[in-house]
Parts: C-alpha cells; structure tokens; sequence
C-alpha cells in the first residue's frame, strides 16, 4: 500500500490548477475581445478532501465517450457552420438523400449516358452546383407540384405545334429510391431544356429546309431555363413563354385548336331548311359599275341582292355585293365581275398545289417557321409574304400600308431573312448581280451580241478580268425609279419595275428573288413618314427628284424587314388563309418531320456558301481593254467569246434556245 502524504495531495492539486489556468490562458489568446484580467490564473488553496480505499485502487479501463446528439461525420460533409451558410444561399439543405444521388450522377461521367446534348449537360452541372444539388421537381421524396405542372404541360405540346413524344417524362409513382428518383429528375430536366430550345429557335433547323434562309437563332441557355423554372410559381406558364410571342403564331394556335376540335355540336343545324338550287351566272365579257348586262339579273338573284331582281344595271348594291362575296372566297377584291369571280360564284374551285395538303400540317410548319423569326420584330417593321405575294408595312404593331409585290420564280426564290432598311435610292443603277452576269447574261449575249445594246446595258472589265453589267438611271430601268436597300448576304432588295402588268396576275412568282412593289411611291412616302416625319416627303416630292443621277435618302433610324413564307395566316377578319407552297418549303418540312430526319432535325447542317455574289472574271485582255466593248473584230471579250482570233473553247457552250423576254418583248432579268 502507497503512503500518500497530505503534502503530496497538496502538490497534485497545485499543478491541476496549474494545468487548468494554462489551458484557460490559451483558450484567451483565441479571443481577443475577452477582458485581459480574465487570462491570469487563481490558484484554488482549498484542501482536497481525505483519500479513500477507491482513490488507491488501480484505475480501470474505461470506454470511450459516445456523444449522442452530434450528426455522423465523413470525409465529403460540411462541418456544422459551413453548411449553415450554404443554407443561406440555396433553397434546399443538401442533407438529402436525392440530392447525394443527383451530386453523383451529375459530377461523374454518368451525367453522359443520361443527357446527350453537352450544353444541356454544362447547364445542368452549372444550375445544380449551384444549388448544393438540390433537386428542382422532387420534394419529400415525390413529385412536387412544379413537376406535375411541366409535366402536364408538356403532354399537350401539341398544342403548340411541337409533338409531346419529343419530350418524354418519368412516372415519379413508379419510382421511391433515391438513386431512381435522381435519375426521374434529370430526365424531366432534360425534356424541360429540349421544349424550351424547341419552343424558341424551332423542332427543325432552317439550314435543313434550305440555303436561302438565314436567320440569327439565339437558343436559349439551359442554366437560365432552369433558374427561370425555379423562380416561377406556375412551370407552365414558364415553359409556354419560350414560344413565339408573335400575334400571327398566337391566331395560328388558335386555329390548329379549332380544326382539332372539329366544328361545334351548335354548328350543326339540322332542322334546317334543305339549301335551295345554287342561281347560275353565265360567262362573258367582265361587267363593271355603270354597265347594264342581262347577267346581272342572275347576278342579282345570285347574291341576294336587296330590290329589283331584275334591274340589268351594274349599280353601287352590286358593286358592294361582289365585293363581299370576293373578300369572302378569298379572291382579288375590286367589285367588277370577272371570270374568277363568275368561278367562285357558280362553285368551281380553283385548282391549286395546297389543296391536297392537310391544313393542320400546314399551319404547323407555319407556326415553326415563326420560331425563327427574330422575337422583337421592330417598330416601325415590314413582312414580306412570299406564298401571299403581298407586302405590309407595320406600326404600333397595326397596319400601317399593304401592297402586292412580285417575288423569286421558283428556283431562283426569294430568300427568308431578317434585315434593317437603311436607306432609299431615287433614280437607282442597276449593277447586274454576279449569278445572272454568269448564268444568264453571258449566254445570252453568246446567242445575240446586241442583247445587252437594246435594254441599255454597259459592260466593263476590271483590270483582274472582273466583269461589271450595269443599266443606268431611267425609266426603262430594271429597277425602275426607286429602290429600297435593307442589305443581306443574299443581295435582294425591293425596288419598282416597268412590267407593270405583272401585278394583274394572281400568281406573281417572276423575278430572280427581288421583290418588286406595285405603288412603290407610296411605301416611300409611308416609309419616310415613319423615319423623316418632318422632312414631309410625298409621292409628288419623290416623283420631282426623278432624274439621271442616284440619290440616297438614309434613314435616322433603321426599319427591320422581314422575308417570310406564311403559306397559312390568319387574315384580319379572323379567317384562316391558305396559299400555294410555290418554293416547295412545307413539302421539305412535312417530308422531315415524318421520317427519321426528325430524330436530328434540330441540328444544323452545313450549306454550300453563296456564290451569288462570287465575282464573274474573265481572262484579261480578252474584252478591249477595260473600257467598254466593240463588236469589231480585235482581241475583245466577243472575239474570244464567240470564237475569234483567241481561238480555244468557248466558256458557253452554243445554246439552240433564245434569251428570255417577258410579254412585253423585252428582255427582263431581275
């Protein structure tokens, strides 16, 4: 048995004291803030109490301490703090099985074999990063009702033209584990980022369709959809604002509604009268206003006309009736009875390329084509529709102007594209584009050397062997006396024209991708009213400038210009209209949603580069030096061309078929 002194009692418990006043020091010198008189260390100088036999005994094994309360640690959890302040910067904890889950599958190569496209991969690695993982569509361990509303959402994508099939959803009743209810929400995530980047830049890509269609697609940024999604309080409201906010998309949705629907049981009447005998007009010369025909009786009994159903006279009531009935049958509208009217009267329908297409196919093509058009369309602005061969200047989003154009011959069609108008030209130069100089003027002139003398055409060489057609200012211009210039890598513009009897014509599809305006004094005048308001420019203003030197009016501000293909629209009446798919455009499209294309149909291809604009050369010296041409003999362009003293092959081969010329008998290029 060990003696144990007092005074050896009194030595241990100085250096307990010791030790503790240490251990407070330190502590002390961690927190500066605490007074300094709280450091210094007193000794406790009371005596302990006696020994017993249990304080000599040999001190036993003892277990180590379990703390009950303090959460499990591991080498990849935030210490307690830490994840406070996480808490504070996301909207979820990720102590969360599902978002432990998400954090694996999105930080390892597994992310790959669920989300195929990278920019949605980088987007969703960005979005839930961000968040600690936690998950956007599941909450306690099912779907929350975020999910339930982009989910049914989703379902009727028809709706807006796209195809649900596209953008398939997990059955979260299905799924409970963590690792399945991790992988459920990437996949809703997914088709969520594939609806948006459809709704906004289109289920097909325009270079698919196409080489004469460029437009700028800004596809939206999957991190940025997601965080929208997250801060909404309906995802479908959020999901439905990545569609075109255009009125004309808006009235075709509508539309593709109604046909869906088919008509309403209150459409249907069939207590009815039977319809009595159709009254039939007979054909013959066209009556206008003023005139008296015996047809007109018919006529009169045909439309119901209110008074004398057997006044021959061609009067105002008959007039206004006609009128109707055109607007109402959708053709040319000016009061006079023509032979397409007396058709449409006695039921007989024009024969067109669109009629066997289905109608819902047709406005869902349309619809996507609006997908490409840039979203901001401008005010002031001007479509140009090519199916309607029309032209309508907008402001304050109503109409402002409309007029009929004349647009590409299929094959060489206008183009679709967005552009600015910068300026007008009054008395323009017609600088012959490169394409036609090539495929057109060369070998024409190889048939007829005077072809270029009778319409009033130069023909100049650079010193590269570059070749230059130009037609100066005049009244027999191509262009005819102004031009309007929105400038595009296509090289078209809109512009006046000497063939006026071309806007007669129902179907004006005739000039090499220009578009040529029917009372282009007018859109001048309407144009600078918008852009020089206090310049007061007018038709008779314009007109007094006509001369033989260019003249430039630049606008202050810029009007985007809009080339479109709306072979379905919803005309201001609210009736659906439907044209003829002159450059074949929905066939393409039909053709690639119902094949295996669709699959990658978003995906762009490469195109061909233009080469309208390439430059036309020559070799040098083969066309008198430069300065213009002769029809001599010598060592000129038309020597070389047609076989002269250069001798060597012809770079045209002799054609056995005559220039073009329009009804006119002039020769007519653009």
């Amino acid at each position: 048995m060990v003696k144990i002194t007092r005074f050896d009692r009194l030595l241990a418990s100085t250096a307990l004291v010791l030790v503790l006043a240490l251990s407070s020091h330190t502590a002390v010198a961690q927190q500066p803030d605490k007074p300094v008189q709280a450091s210094v260390p007193v000794p406790d100088t009371s005596l302990p109490p006696p020994l017993t036999a249990k304080d000599v005994a040999a001190p036993a094994k003892q277990a180590a301490p379990v703390v009950k309360d303090e959460p499990k640690q591991n080498a990849t959890a935030p210490s307690a703090e830490p994840a406070k302040a996480a808490a504070a910067s996301t909207t979820a904890s990720t102590d969360n099985p599902v978002a432990d889950k998400l954090r694996e599958l999105i930080t390892s190569r597994q992310l790959d074999r669920l989300v195929s496209r990278k920019a949605d991969r980088a987007g969703i690695e960005a979005y839930y990063s961000a968040r600690n993982y936690a998950p956007l569509w599941v909450s306690n361990n099912a779907a929350n009702e975020r999910a339930k509303a982009a989910i049914a959402y989703m379902a009727h994508a028809d709706a807006v033209g796209l195809d649900p099939s596209d953008y398939p959803t997990p059955d979260f009743k299905s799924v409970t584990t963590p690792d399945a209810l991790a992988e459920a929400e990437l996949k809703l995530t997914t088709s969520a980022l594939t609806f948006a980047r459809h709704a906004q830049i289109g289920r097909i890509n325009f270079t698919r369709v196409g080489a004469d269609i460029q437009y700028d697609l800004n596809a939206p940024e999957p991190a940025d959809v997601l965080t929208k999604l997250a801060d909404g309080n309906d995802a479908a409201k959020v999901l439905d604002g990545f569609n075109p906010p255009h009125a004309e998309f808006k009235a075709l949705k509508a539309k593709l509604a109604e046909l869906r629907k088919g008509p309403a049981v209150s459409d249907t009447k069939p207590e009815s009268k039977p319809e009595q005998p159709r009254v039939y007009v007979p054909d013959g010369k066209i009556i206008r206003p003023g005139m008296k025909d015996a047809r007109v009786v018919a006529l009169r009994k045909r439309l119901a006309i209110a008074g004398d159903k057997e006044n021959p006279l061609y009067d105002d009531a008959v007039r206004d009736a006609v009128k109707t009935f055109q607007t109402e049958s959708d053709i040319g509208v000016d009061g006079n009875l023509g032979p397409n009217t007396v058709r449409a009267l006695n039921g007989e329908r024009k024969e067109t390329h669109y009629a066997s297409a289905d109608p819902i196919d047709t406005i869902i093509v349309n619809m996507e084509r609006w997908r490409w058009v840039p979203r901001n369309l401008g005010n002031p602005h001007v479509i140009v529709n090519v199916p309607d061969y029309s032209l309508t200047l907008y402001n304050n989003d109503k109409v402002y102007w409309h007029t009929k154009i004349v647009a590409g011959k299929p094959g060489l069609a206008t183009p679709m594209v967005s552009a600015e108008m910068k300026f007008i030209t009054v008395n323009p130069t017609w600088n012959v584009p490169p394409s036609i100089i090539e495929k057109e003027y060369l070998p024409a002139l190889q048939e007829d050397p005077q072809a270029l003398d009778r319409i009033g055409l130069k023909l100049t060489q650079d010193a590269d062997g570059t070749i230059h057609i130009s037609q100066p200012p005049g009244a027999g211009n191509a262009l005819g006396r102004i031009r309007f210039n929105f400038p595009n890598k296509f090289l078209v513009y809109q512009h006046d024209t000497p063939d006026k009897h071309l806007f007669a014509k129902e179907k004006r599809a005739f000039s090499h991708g220009c578009m040529r305006v029917q009372n282009p004094l007018t859109y001048g005048e309407k144009l600078l009213s918008l852009v020089l308001p206090k310049e007061h420019y007018t038709e008779a203003r314009l007109e007094s400038m006509f001369g033989g030197s260019e003249i430039n009016i630049n606008f202050p501000t810029f009007i985007p210009v809009h080339l479109t293909y709306q072979t379905a629209f919803v005309d201001e009446a609210g009736k659906l209209q439907l044209r003829e798919d002159v450059y074949g455009r929905d066939a393409k499209m039909f053709a690639i949603l119902k094949s295996n294309e669709r699959k990658v149909a978003d995906i762009a291809v490469e195109r061909a580069p233009n080469t309208s604009s390439k430059p036309v050369r020559m070799p040098v010296g083969m066309y008198g030096g430069g300065s213009g041409y002769s029809y001599g003999g010598g060592n000129n362009f038309f020597d070389w061309i047609f076989g002269g003293p250069q001798g060597g092959p012809h770079p045209y081969p002799p054609r056995n078929i005559p220039p073009p010329r329009n009804g006119n008998g002039r020769y007519s290029w653009r």
